[in-house]
């Protein structure tokens, strides 16, 4: 039986994939559409994404990417130009073989004048991108090519959960193009990077970087590296890629150019992207059992004002002191931007507004009535904080301090998100350990995820019967200062260490 007091039923340790998908209804971010796999972003959770991508675009364009636009259909002709990409993809791709309806005898409509040649829905643009950059790059002069796009992908999705995993979702995929494999190999690592870098600064979600194991690869890739986060089951999340392509696309395209010796030389190329899965990260690892909690540098709105207006005489002071603070707030400026503020004035129970803007996430709120506005004061609640944890502050207090509470409140969400990983991350030295830390008791699989350490070295069999047996995988080799010893699976004296885990 779920807790009458939390808002969110049922909580996170009873059912943990429907507390997620009634935190979405709650926060009223997305909604799953009429078309079988995909989702309606509402505006709240679309306001999320324009946030992203407010940021990152700044990001791309400071270390020299410019945007564009390619077509959303790709000649069939084209995906079957590199061999790996095309098969890694197919069955996850959506067809269009006509261009025109027609009703027929029974008055239905039906497909008619088929296309010449299929074409498919863009699962990721490599290809009919290759066929333009093969256009435009003919010297060493026109290199480094930097392109970077905005768009949405069509990728088949038989078992749909919203922003996870959808049949079409938004994202953005760079695309670059370099006159060498250092150069090319460089601003894999570095995009990379900046996706960590935004993972932990703005949604607060402490991330791994690493790079994939050959069957955990993208498909046509030379070398596939990846950002994963954990989530509040303990499961991982792939939340972005980057992709060193070598020469394999270039040579499927023909992307070559004069190098300065006047040498006819194939490109080196890459691509990398993130999608509106970072808002089901950045779900999973903050929210609570009272509904969505949001990093202040995302937030939609970072202070929501509820005027209390029990009494009609007061109602037109206190909504005037309301909106005069508001336009206070609004002047100050806070990572960059304005602050958001709301004056939240729908008709309404007082106590029904409250929880409304909790189950959204918002990080400060403000109840003012009549007393507050005659000591000058706010009665402030934070969202990372217990819904009962509300103080009052007086208002010249309370603009001097919310650069501050914002600032607390971001640090706040990522050291608690990483102090969860840190508590749930071991190592284990054999086998049988592995095997052990993803059983439960009488060999049943545990509720309570973890990140397994382990030295390894890669072997597509046993990759497949850790999937097959415990649905587990490599999440990735992590980057940096990790033990090398010998592979628990083959006693390899030199392997790695990988992140093992249960994944979304």
């Amino acid at each position: 039986m779920s807790n009458q007091n939390t808002a969110i039923s049922p909580r996170r340790d009873e059912n943990y994939p429907e507390w997620y998908q009634q935190v979405i209804r709650a926060a009223e971010l997305a909604e799953n559409s009429p078309v079988r796999g995909c989702m309606v972003i509402r505006p709240w959770g679309y306001a999320l994404w324009e946030n992203i991508q407010r940021v990152l675009d700044a990001r791309f364009k400071a270390t020299g990417h410019k945007n564009a636009y390619f077509p959303l259909f790709i000649p069939l002709s084209f995906l079957q130009k590199e061999a790996a990409h095309v098969e890694g993809f197919a069955k996850e791709c959506a067809v269009v073989t006509h261009h025109r309806l027609e009703v027929d005898a029974t008055g239905k409509l039906v497909p008619a004048s088929p296309l010449e040649e299929p074409m498919v829905v863009r699962p990721t643009s490599e290809t009919i991108i290759g066929e333009m950059f093969s256009r435009w790059v003919q010297s060493y002069r026109d290199l480094p090519l930097l392109i970077n796009q905005w768009a949405n992908v069509v990728r088949w999705e038989m078992r749909p959960r919203l922003f996870l995993r959808t049949s079409e979702f938004l994202w953005q995929e760079g695309h670059t193009v370099h006159a060498t494999e250092a150069e090319a190999r460089e601003e894999t690592l570095r995009m990379l990077e900046e996706y960590r870098r935004f993972a932990t600064e703005y949604l607060a979600m402490p991330v791994f970087e690493g790079e994939k194991t050959a069957s955990e690869r993208f498909p046509g890739a030379v070398a596939t590296y990846c950002i994963e986060g954990m989530m509040q089951d303990g499961k991982a999340l792939q939340a972005g890629t980057s992709h060193f392509l070598g020469q394999n696309f270039a040579a499927a395209s023909n992307i070559s150019f004069l190098d300065q010796q006047g040498n006819h030389v194939l490109a080196w190329t890459t691509s990398w992207g993130v999608s509106t899965r970072l808002i089901g990260g950045m779900i999973m690892t903050h929210a609570d059992d009272d509904g969505l909690v949001l990093p202040p540098r995302l937030a939609p709105t970072h202070i929501v004002i509820l005027p209390v207006l029990h009494k009609e005489e007061t109602k037109a002071k206190v909504l005037e002191y309301c909106t005069a603070l508001a336009e206070e707030l609004r002047a100050v400026q806070w990572d960059g931007r304005p602050l958001q503020v709301e004056v939240d004035t729908r008709e309404g129970r007082g106590g029904d507004k409250v929880w409304s803007w909790i189950k959204k996430g918002v990080p400060l709120r403000l109840e003012i009535g009549p007393r507050d506005m005659e000591q000058d004061a706010v009665f402030l609640g934070r969202r990372d904080l217990g819904h009962k944890e509300r103080r009052s502050l007086k208002r010249a207090e309370f603009l001097a301090e919310v650069p501050r509470l914002l600032e607390e409140i971001q640090a706040n969400l990522l050291a608690r998100a990483t102090a969860y990983r840190e508590a749930r991350l071991i190592r284990v030295s054999s086998e049988a350990e592995l095997l052990e830390a993803f059983k439960g008791e009488e060999g049943e699989e545990s509720t309570k995820g973890r990140f397994v350490l382990a030295n390894y070295a890669e072997d597509r069999a046993v990759e497949e019967r850790l999937r097959r047996d415990l649905a587990v995988t490599v999440r990735c080799i992590p980057l940096g200062d990790f033990p090398r010893g010998a592979c628990i699976f083959s006693g390899h004296k030199d392997a790695p260490t990988a992140i093992f885990a249960r994944a979304y």
